[in-house]
């Protein structure tokens, strides 16, 4: 009997390693079929004969399909157990990341859109496997795999160049390399499933209710906003940063490290802010400081003209929105009382914020080209933080949807 018990413990703590293990390597696919793509857009184009337009859709096309495929997501997870679909989304990815990879238009536009479908998957189910498996440790747990993702983001941006040119893989090379996590993380999930027969999710489905319902509730709302305005003021910095520091006089050498830099100096918060905010049962003053960072960081790129300024200013900026996000994510499941409610929150708050996402490098560069300065598009950046602060505070609030 004893030996059974064992037994019976060493197989649940196998099984709790390995899921973490299936957590981090979908994080790990979440970003780097997207980040890897900027740096080699000129050679994609030279070797397709793509337009800037068409080059620039390219990168904007994924968080399109994140808009439409987040509010479906949950209804395809009550059907087949939110495992079944994240594994579904990995195969998705992988066959994505093949097709792309052929060097003319038609497949390079449906493998994107297969990777946009395999990335919305996970990016709405992981709060919510992480609510149902770690009720208790939901802000460790986010913190683990939003910095994963981070960090896996920062390594494809900076690794696509060297795979392609320095190992002479071209681009496509440097593209499919890609794949290779995505694959071992669709064998684990496919381990991992063997756990879970039988189980069927009747808790959930049980819980199962109307989606229609979150998208009437003002606190999801909040949320939504939140998680939409945290995403605008993302893409539209990694979009438009270089830029904005070259019209101080910087080289475009200089802007594009200082690029980098933005970005690192948000990890340490990607990290801390879900485990400080899972602690508490409100994160109302988390969403304070962070947004008092981001304005103050906006307005010092407006106002500032000194290297320091700047450097300080970005850095302020890079802790706003390596924090924003996960304390977003976070929100997902401090909110919820459930992983049915998580799913759904989850897709409807992803829903609005890519949306937004998609529509904030277009606005801004729209902005610029009107009055041919970034004054404007620097103060509606500001203005965008001070609505993200109070949404932020209103989603911090110790409710539930």
């Amino acid at each position: 009997m004893e030996l059974q018990h064992e037994s019976t413990a060493r197989t649940k703590s196998t099984y709790i390693f390995l899921l973490i293990t299936g957590i981090v390597l979908v994080a790990f696919n979440l970003r780097p079929a997207i980040t890897s793509v900027g740096p080699l857009v000129g050679m994609i184009q030279e070797d397709v004969g793509l337009a800037h337009w068409s080059a620039g859709l390219l990168m904007s096309f994924p968080l399109l399909v994140f808009a439409v495929m987040s509010p479906i997501v949950p209804r395809i997870a009550n059907r087949l157990s939110n495992e079944m679909t994240l594994l579904v989304g990995l195969i998705a990815l992988v066959i994505g990341i093949a097709i792309r990879s052929i060097p003319i238009t038609f497949f390079l536009f449906t493998g994107t859109l297969l990777i946009g479908v395999g990335i919305a998957v996970g990016n709405v189910l992981l709060p919510a496997v992480v609510k149902d498996k770690f009720p208790d440790k939901f802000g460790l747990m986010t913190s683990v795999y939003s910095t994963s993702m981070g960090l896996v983001a920062s390594l494809a941006s900076g690794l696509s160049v060297p795979l392609a040119k320095d190992m002479n893989l071209g681009w496509q090379g440097a593209l499919i390399v890609w794949g290779i996590p995505a694959v071992i993380a669709i064998l684990l999930w496919i381990y991992l499933l063997r756990f879970n027969q039988g189980a069927e999710h009747a808790g959930i489905k049980k819980a199962a209710s109307s989606s229609k319902e979150m998208w009437l509730s003002p606190l999801a709302w909040q949320i939504a906003i939140f998680m939409g305005f945290q995403s605008f003021l993302f893409y539209v910095t990694i979009s438009w940063l270089p830029e904005i520091l070259q019209s101080h006089g910087l080289s475009i050498g200089t802007a594009g490290w200082l690029l980098s830099i933005t970005q690192l100096s948000g990890i340490p918060a990607s990290f801390f802010i879900p485990v400080i905010a899972g602690r508490y049962r409100s994160q109302l003053w988390i969403a304070f400081i962070l947004g008092i960072l981001s304005i103050i960081g906006y307005v010092g790129l407006l106002l500032g003209s000194s290297y320091p300024v700047l450097i300080i200013s970005i850095i302020f900026v890079g802790v706003a929105l390596g924090g924003n996000f996960p304390l977003a994510l976070s929100y997902i499941g401090l909110r919820s009382r459930n992983a049915q409610r998580a799913v759904e929150l989850s897709g409807m708050t992803q829903s609005t914020g890519y949306i937004l996402a998609a529509i904030g490098p277009l606005l801004i560069g729209y902005l610029y080209d009107l009055t041919h300065l970034w004054t404007i598009p620097l103060i509606a950046l500001t203005v965008v933080s001070v609505v993200l602060t109070v949404f932020g505070m209103l989603s911090g609030r110790n409710r539930f949807v």
